[in-house]
């Protein structure tokens, strides 16, 4: 899809293929360090779900056919979230993480979202950094959850 020349030589940024794609996502979110929490949600059918409304909104960045970043969006038709950007631990500080952002809020706003949320854990403060970087506002919420199954 993207071969950005601002980027590390042979990184390409491309839609998220399933199911070939899921194994190496998931030990990429297993292995972020803090801050990517995996739930039931994250599990292969739930992703599956999730790519019947908009599968153009999760993208992975792949280096040598290695999958080394993704980041997972949805759109409600009002509003946008963003789910579980991350990097490989040896790829960061090298604009990945941005040029994902970057490539997933330009999907979101040829759909329509005005507004986006991101949700990030207080221990995780490198990615609180680089949202903030990246023009992100931290906002003053409580944020509740709740299983609708258990």
């Amino acid at each position: 899809m993207r071969n950005d020349p601002s980027l590390p030589d042979g990184l390409i940024l491309r839609d998220f293929e399933f199911p070939k794609d899921y194994s190496e996502v998931i030990k990429l979110w297993e292995n972020a360090g803090p801050g990517i929490q995996l739930r039931r949600s994250d599990k292969k059918e739930e992703i599956a779900k999730k790519l019947q409304r908009d599968p153009d909104l999760f993208l992975v960045a792949e280096t040598g056919g290695h999958i080394i970043g993704s980041v997972l969006g949805g759109f409600d038709g009002r509003r946008g979230m963003v789910y579980h950007l991350t990097v490989e631990y040896s790829y960061r500080n090298q604009g990945i993480g941005a040029a994902l952002m970057t490539e997933l809020e330009k999907r979101m706003k040829q759909k329509g979202c005005i507004r986006t949320y991101l949700l990030v854990t207080r221990e995780n403060t490198e990615a609180a950094r680089f949202y903030e970087t990246h023009g992100w506002e931290q906002m003053d919420l409580l944020i509740y959850a709740k299983n609708l199954e258990s």
